[in-house]
């Protein structure tokens, strides 16, 4: 929409206001406000300047947007309206003025903090255009509250961020009073045409419990083939499915039409064990299983904080998979070969354990590739990882979207969310919400009553 179409139409101008979180979590969000100005304070630059160094995404997302502007400003002031793209109808520029007239941040919430800063430079840009719509945009909610305070617009940035979380798709549904004489067919054939079931989600892979009064079936609809099949119910390296969930998720796993797979679900589901399981069954289908997950750091620190060598640096945060594979272990305590092969399998490295980052750069080549707590990935984060992978890898996302350990993420803007939403109808993708905990009583009343 050009200018003049906005003033026959009578819609205010926006200016949106990005701050540093919004960079390091999309660094082309400064092109994703269609006709509308961004501009972006100057602090903001100084910001990413410390972060410019690193193999962490957010340090990718800084060099990213520095090189986005370096090469803008080789044709044009970048403290002066200018259009980044030859397409864009919105402009863009850099604030350098910190001094509001009317209202200052900094004396009101204090001195020396860059969000009193940047919330004083999107201050004055209100003041010089009263009659544009200015809008600051932030991934930290302290800061949108701060700038509403102050009579300022705010609001986070929407793109890839999905609607109603509480409605994400679950990969399963549950049928009463399905047909008696298509249950019985399953049970005798193993699989049906499905096209006359009038089934929903007939456009994704889709996991169905299906009851009648007195039978009952647990199957998967292949959405290439139309058709309807049982679900097996047997263990994985000694791991039993205790419920119809784990079940849908082993079923997945073990498929090897389906190359990418997302698995949802509370602490206690089962989600990493039935993973890693599900990779040491098929070990011989792939070079390595690699297993990984986000480092959050406590506190906001660094784990060049901690003391010791990378090891001894990245082990806490890598505990949690080395139990599941301890328990998978033990399941084999009075099988010797057993145990020489799963201990030469992390001897050799055949079984790899390490921190995301350390992955940047490599091609996943046949690699069963297990990312654990994904809901702390950005879906930025997301894309490079699936993006890196080679001809015959597998990759599997487990995660709990309500239990977020990074500060500018939410159940409806974290990267293993966008993925679900986004890949749902996709044939080489299959989903599985798991809800019921399998840990022990004791962990279900944390999870149910607290």
């Amino acid at each position: 929409m050009a200018k003049k179409e906005l003033q026959e139409k009578n819609v205010t101008k926006k200016i949106f206001v990005l701050d540093t979180s919004v960079i390091l979590y999309d660094h082309d969000a400064v092109n994703n406000f269609q006709e509308h100005d961004v501009a972006v304070p100057v602090l903001v630059l100084e910001e990413l300047d410390n972060f410019k160094s690193g193999n962490d995404t957010r340090n990718f997302e800084a060099r990213s947007f520095i090189r986005l502007i370096d090469q803008a400003s080789k044709s044009h002031l970048i403290n002066k309206w200018f259009s980044l793209k030859k397409t864009s109808l919105g402009k863009f520029k850099i604030i350098l003025d910190e001094n509001p007239k009317k209202i200052n941040a900094e004396k009101l919430f204090g001195e020396g903090k860059f969000d009193n800063r940047i919330l004083n430079a999107a201050l004055v840009l209100k003041e010089e255009n009263p009659k544009s719509k200015v809008i600051l945009v932030s991934k930290d909610i302290c800061l949108r509250l701060k700038a509403k305070s102050l009579d300022l617009y705010a609001e986070d940035y929407e793109t890839g961020k999905i609607k109603n979380a509480d409605e994400l798709y679950t990969g399963k549904t549950e049928l009463i009073d399905f047909s008696a004489e298509a249950i019985d067919e399953l049970k005798k054939n193993g699989t049906i045409d499905a096209s006359l079931l009038n089934l929903p989600y007939t456009d994704s892979n889709h996991f169905y419990s299906l009851k009648n009064k007195k039978k009952s079936a647990i199957t998967f609809y292949d959405a290439t083939t139309k058709s309807l099949r049982n679900v097996e119910q047997d263990p994985i390296f000694n791991i039993y499915p205790r419920n119809a969930e784990q079940s849908f998720a082993i079923d997945a796993l073990l498929n090897p039409d389906i190359k990418l797979v997302t698995i949802q679900g509370n602490a206690g589901t089962g989600k990493t064990l039935l993973a890693l399981a599900s990779a040491l069954e098929q070990r011989k289908n792939f070079r390595q299983i690699y297993i990984t997950r986000p480092i959050v750091p406590l506190s906001n620190k660094d784990i060049g904080f901690l003391p010791g060598d990378v090891k001894s640096k990245i082990d806490p945060y890598m505990a949690p998979i080395w139990d599941n594979l301890k328990f998978i272990r033990e399941q084999f305590a009075a099988d010797e070969k057993m145990l020489f092969k799963i201990d030469e399998l992390i001897r050799t490295e055949k079984i790899e354990i390490a921190p995301l980052a350390f992955i940047r750069g490599r091609t996943i080549t046949k690699i069963f590739f297990i990312v654990d707590e994904a809901q702390n990935l950005t879906p930025h984060e997301i894309k490079t990882i699936i993006s890196r992978a080679g001809e015959h890898t597998k990759i599997v996302f487990t995660g709990d979207i309500y239990q977020i350990d990074t500060p500018y993420l939410d159940s409806e803007s974290n990267g293993l969310s966008y993925l679900i939403e986004n890949a749902k109808k996709h044939p080489l993708y299959a989903h599985i919400t798991l809800q019921k905990g399998e840990r022990s009583e004791l962990a279900n009343l944390a999870t149910e009553l607290l």
